[in-house]
């Protein structure tokens, strides 16, 4: 059984910066992309940042420049350091793991297994 807990979402005001974290436990396949999306009310899920087990990393484009994805595959640890956050920033945040390829990819398809999300607002 797989389980990817998230941590760090909260409150912040536009222009802010919050750090998300995602542990990971039990057996998946650690060379497989692992990725963040997010989801906001009445909206679809959206890839944010996802990035492959040596590091190459792709971003959606509201985000390049201020959101950084990293993992420590020793530890099965995912992180999203979001600066400069912005309003149309706020949603659930999910982290994912893929079961496809080995290339990151913000298809949500493409992903097995997912956490249960952290909130994100940012307020104007």
């Amino acid at each position: 059984q797989v389980q990817l807990v998230e941590s760090g979402g909260g409150s912040v005001q536009a222009g802010g910066s919050l750090g998300l974290s995602c542990a990971a436990s039990g057996y998946f396949n650690v060379g497989k992309p692992m990725g963040w999306f997010r989801q906001a009310p009445g909206q679809e899920r959206e890839g944010v940042a996802s990035i492959a087990i040596f590091g190459r990393t792709t971003y959606a484009d509201s985000v390049k420049g201020r959101f950084t994805i990293s993992r420590d595959n020793a530890k099965s640890t995912l992180y999203l350091q979001m600066n400069s956050l912005k309003p149309e920033d706020t949603a659930m945040y999910y982290c994912a793991v893929a079961d496809v390829g080995i290339a990151p990819t913000l298809r949500p398809r493409e992903y097995k297994y997912w956490g249960q999300g952290t909130q994100v607002t940012v307020s104007s």
